[in-house]
């Protein structure tokens, strides 16, 4: 039997994973315990385990392995994999399933993002809180010790991806920058029949990441991609992070691509597919998605911030896609998981089926100005959030709870929201224009600061 801290795991379940530094925070015995609880909450057969190349992942899956085979559940080892990789597992397995990754942290970090059969996400609401409270009690093994197999599904996953695309591809040029993430092992054999002229920068797998952090929506960890979009006269431009589950465009001018843009265009293609459908679109996307998403024929609906209330808002309304402003996009026939290789593939189609460049293609569907997401550091995030609200809320247009606080003033709206594990209040700014955009956000920032 394994007993954990309780200031361990405090400091490691996040809101939608677990994630801390390793061996401080999250070590073999911990991932030992994680394992046998999740193998006695999700009461399954059978667990599908994969990780990312961060050399600290291997004695921690053994670790999880050990530990749920410790309660009589056989284990799928599908080793070296991609979260949107993982996911595919679980769903096509029909099993619940465990990624080793700690995604864009730095090397000294891993974690596990867990999700039940189907892909079914497990947040804190969702089975996390149930899963800590196990690993916390320590549980003695049963009677039966499960089995281990190893399994690759990576040529599937690629076929599964492959199948998202249009039907007539023609021979674009793409740079992919893994950022010597997993996007080095998926990307290569995903494009392997396609007709596209791939490169691919920083592809080995290193989980100490020598070239760049893998966290693309950080601009600057999209500068060498940028250059080597306008050195090569490239079509497209693609930014993985370390897990590989999220993307962000470049255009052929090296210019970045915001994951709202992306979830339009995504949105707007899925959508002249099928017809109609739901597209659920989070709260701090540009208001240009829900407006792209009726003029294509389909019902927005808005969602909290976070894979879980997407993936859970997906089933409860059968919506054919989802996208969030962080680079995740979610999809129904990917079993309401997040693959950033899917939206690629599905941008290339759209690509492919014009003679307009990217840098043109995108203009439609970016319509206001943007603060991007603005950290500040404060005390009490909640209670700054309350004061600001407090004088500015009588002027708003409408005010709203659904993450953090939004108020909308018409021709402008920003969102507040304090951080789930640091004391940050996030902003999130849009007006008509970059001007306007400039002084109100000068304009929330003065009061968040109280000058």
């Amino acid at each position: 039997m394994v007993a954990v801290r309780v200031l361990d795991l405090d400091l490691i379940f996040k809101a939608y994973d677990i994630r801390g530094v390793v061996p401080d925070q999250l070590d073999a015995d911990v991932a030992r315990a994680v394992g046998a609880a999740f193998a006695r909450f999700t009461k399954a057969d059978r667990v599908v385990v994969a990780r990312d190349m961060r050399p600290s992942g291997v004695e921690l899956t053994e670790a999880f392995i050990d530990g749920a085979r410790g309660q009589g559940v056989d284990v799928v080892d599908i080793g070296l994999a991609s979260t949107d990789l993982l996911y595919y597992a679980a769903g096509k397995l029909d099993a619940p399933g465990a990624m080793f990754t700690a995604s864009h942290n730095p090397a000294r970090y891993n974690g596990i993002k867990l999700c039940l059969a189907g892909a079914k996400p497990v947040g804190q609401d969702t089975g996390l809180a149930e899963v800590k409270a196990l690993a916390q009690q320590g549980l003695a093994p049963g009677s039966r010790r499960g089995s281990v197999t190893q399994r690759t599904l990576l040529g599937d996953f690629a076929a599964h991806v492959r199948g998202f695309g249009a039907a007539d591809l023609r021979p674009l040029k793409v740079i992919a920058d893994t950022a010597n993430g997993m996007g080095g092992l998926v990307v290569p054999e995903v494009f392997s029949t396609l007709p596209f002229d791939l490169e691919i920068m920083f592809e080995e797998l290193d989980g100490n990441f020598p070239n760049h952090p893998a966290d693309p929506i950080q601009p600057e960890n999209q500068r060498w991609l940028r250059e080597r979009v306008i050195a090569t006269g490239a079509d497209v431009g693609l930014a993985f992070d370390g897990d590989a589950d999220r993307v962000f465009l470049v255009d052929d001018q090296g210019v970045g691509i915001s994951g709202s843009t992306t979830t339009a265009i995504v949105a707007a293609e899925l959508l002249d597919r099928t017809g109609s459908g739901v597209v659920i679109y989070n709260l701090i996307c540009s208001k240009a998605v829900p407006e792209v998403i009726r003029e294509h024929g389909g019902t927005p609906l808005r969602s909290r911030v976070g894979h879980s209330f997407i993936k859970s808002t997906m089933a409860e309304t059968g919506a054919i896609f989802g996208g969030e402003h962080s680079g995740h996009y979610y999809f129904r026939d990917n079993y309401r998981a997040d693959s950033g290789l899917i939206a690629a593939m599905i941008v290339l189609g759209v690509l492919s089926g014009t003679d307009r460049p990217l840098s043109e293609l995108r203009r439609p569907f970016e319509r206001y100005a943007a603060s991007g997401e603005i950290n500040t550091e404060v005390e009490d995030p909640e209670g700054v959030i309350a004061a600001v609200e407090a004088e500015m809320g009588p002027s708003a247009d409408d005010v709203d709870h659904l993450d953090g606080t939004t108020l909308d003033f018409g021709d402008w709206w920003c969102n507040m929201r304090p951080s789930n594990t640091e004391p940050l209040l996030r902003l999130n700014l849009e007006a008509a224009d970059e001007e306007a955009c400039k002084a109100h956000t000068a304009e929330v920032l003065a009061l968040i600061k109280g000058e």
